[in-house]
């Protein structure tokens, strides 16, 4: 006996109107990932929507939390890895 899918495992189709040149920038960005251009435009329109979404996040803590947070981005940056990335040579200098 087959059961119905369930609404939200169907895809619903999405129609745009872009410009030739934007299509054609589309498409060959999606070649290079190996990608059709539905998938690549889906993908980058999922990510812009997720960090949209992500820049919206309020972190709630309480006052001894929040205190500490800023201490510790008081203090100087320190330690073996920071020295490590200080002498590290830059790619400008190279």
């Amino acid at each position: 006996m087959m059961t119905k899918p369930s609404v939200g495992t169907h895809a619903k189709p999405v129609n745009l109107r872009i410009r030739e040149d934007v299509r054609r920038v589309i498409d060959r960005a999606a070649g290079l990932r190996g990608k059709t251009r539905s998938d690549f435009m889906i993908e980058a329109a999922y990510r812009a929507a997720e960090d949209t979404l992500l820049d919206q996040a309020l972190v709630r803590v309480d006052v001894d939390s929040y205190r500490h947070y800023l201490a510790l981005l008081d203090q100087p940056p320190g330690g073996e890895g920071f020295e490590r990335l200080m002498k590290a040579p830059k790619p400008w200098e190279v």
